[in-house]
């Protein structure tokens, strides 16, 4: 993880962190969720996401918009060059987690760890027990 993180910040400045809440925002209907719900996704404490939130901001990667039916509810936007970053930084991204992690596993050993991660993909809104 270390790795994939350095790759990121030093060819597009941005920490592995900023590259989920870009990823999250472009997958989101509108390129815009609520900042709790953000926060959720990412599972992240609320000041956790503003310290990534403030710097992407500082970039014009992000907004903060304020929700029209309620004043206690804001919502992140990703910008036209957030995304644009987004789009960038992706292709090194994936080569990076190709190169580190999919490249060093043998075919078996990728069909395991396929079939795990399925099954807790499956499996995760279960309670567990």
């Amino acid at each position: 993880m270390a790795e994939l993180d350095a790759d990121l910040e030093s060819t597009h400045g941005l920490s592995l962190g900023e590259y989920a809440v870009l990823v999250e925002l472009s997958e989101a209907p509108d390129q815009r969720l609520r900042m709790t719900d953000l926060a959720g996704r990412l599972h992240l404490s609320p000041s956790g996401l503003t310290r990534r939130f403030d710097r992407l901001g500082r970039q014009g990667l992000v907004t903060r918009e304020a929700c029209p039916t309620d004043r206690r509810a804001v919502y992140a936007g990703l910008t036209p060059a957030g995304l644009q970053r987004l789009e960038d930084a992706a292709p090194d991204h994936v080569a990076g987690v190709r190169r580190l992690l999919i490249d060093r596993l043998e075919d078996a050993q990728l069909e395991q760890l396929t079939g795990a991660l399925e099954m807790l993909r499956a499996t995760c809104d279960e309670p567990a027990g």
